[in-house]
């Protein structure tokens, strides 16, 4: 007489069905752009990725048996600071991920028209490690590089072993590349002799056979000291990463939105008449520090020559926005130049969530080039003011 032996079926959480179709009405919201702009950029009403947007399988366990009250298990913290690229017709954002442990990670999220509907893929980027492990890792550039790779650099933190604060920290460039966002190959990190490299980009095409990479020197972890800055350096051999030739190419400026310290945000966009750089500039408050974005350009035949940098900031955190948990932070490290001109660039607000805004290379351009330049005093300012003023006038 033979047996069949039926395997007992395993039931899901009471909860199950409820949370599946609450997640998915969540990331199938549509978001509207606000309804007012200043012409350059255009805001939307809603983050396109926030912490909510973490799928379900990643935060729960969906066995009743082993979790009989339906209980989150892994909690998700904030997503932001996305690195972002066009890949396959679909609008691809490679974002930091914090857990409610404190630990960032990398996850790809999709979207098929880049302001709303980004769905995070099946599982986190799984980061090769090198002979001395990160202990955290976050803000990473993706760059599409005329070599063929996908490059992702981005910042690696490890425990300053040489001071016993618990909190003292070393960071560095790491180096990642792929060809599908899935397998990844980890490269050795960074090696440069001029301090701390938590803010570092790759251009995205050669230089005299070189590959160039911007830079955010500083003499510590937080402390900026004699660097801040951003420079431009020269590697031969990404597989041997050793900079040269690192010099600052946009300095800090005393009494300026980037007096404190300055870095490059994504990889510049090419256009006819130069190359579009997004950096932010970082200033001291009496409230802490605040972080917004703006924007430059350089020559196109010399990316060390800057040609164009409108006075103040291009966009700051608005009221929203200045509430999370690094508050009045604006930071950027994505952008997306679709193939009809329109502009895309992502960004994180207080180190919680994830934004786009949108333009045009048209507006940008125009934005750059004929937004008056900084003239470093408060009577320079007012003279600016007055003669657009009276401009303003002649035609009346």
């Amino acid at each position: 007489m033979s047996i069949t032996k039926q395997a007992t079926k395993v039931k899901k959480i009471c909860q199950y069905e409820a949370l599946m179709n609450n997640h998915q009405e969540f990331l199938q919201k549509p978001n509207k752009p606000q309804p007012e702009s200043n012409g350059i950029v255009q805001r939307y009403q809603n983050p396109v990725v926030t912490a909510a947007h973490a799928p379900l399988h990643w935060r729960y366990d969906f066995n009743s048996e082993t979790n009989p009250l339906g209980l989150e298990r892994i909690g998700i913290n904030a997503t932001f600071n996305p690195g972002a690229l066009k890949w396959k017709g679909k609008y691809i954002l490679a974002l930091r991920v914090e857990g409610a442990d404190r630990k960032s990670f990398f996850a790809i999220a999709e979207s098929p028209n880049g302001v709303d509907n980004f769905q995070f893929w099946d599982k986190p980027v799984v980061l090769p490690q090198t002979g001395e492990p990160d202990t955290n890792v976050y803000d990473m550039r993706l760059t599409l590089h005329e070599d063929g790779w996908i490059y992702g650099i981005f910042c690696t933190e490890r425990k300053d072993k040489s001071n016993p604060d618990t909190s003292a920290a070393v960071a560095n460039a790491g180096i990642a590349r792929t060809k599908d966002l899935v397998n990844w190959e980890r490269l050795p990190d960074l090696i440069s002799n001029s301090g701390q490299q938590r803010n570092v980009v790759l251009h995205p095409e050669f230089v005299n056979g070189k590959y160039a990479l911007y830079t955010r020197p500083q003499d510590g972890f937080i402390e900026v000291g004699k660097g801040g800055g951003i420079g431009l350096g020269y590697v031969e051999d990404l597989t041997n990463p050793v900079l040269e030739d690192e010099k600052i190419v946009n300095h800090k400026v005393y009494h300026t939105i980037y007096e404190l310290k300055n870095g490059l945000g994504p990889a510049p966009i090419k256009t006819e008449e130069g190359w579009l750089h997004l950096a932010h500039g970082v200033r001291n408050t009496a409230g802490g520090l605040r972080y917004t974005l703006y924007l430059f350009m350089t020559d196109l035949n010399d990316i060390s020559k800057v040609t164009y940098q409108p006075a103040g900031y291009f966009m700051a955190p608005d009221y929203q926005e200045t509430v999370g948990d690094v508050p009045n932070v604006l930071f950027a490290n994505g952008w997306i130049a679709d193939d009809d001109g329109k502009v895309y660039i992502y960004y994180a607000s207080s180190d919680t969530r994830s934004h786009v805004a949108v333009s045009s290379v048209e507006k940008l351009l125009d934005y750059v080039k004929n937004t008056p330049q900084d003239g470093f005093t408060s009577a320079s300012s007012v003279n600016t003011i007055i003669e657009l003023i009276d401009r303003n006038k002649s035609l009346l």
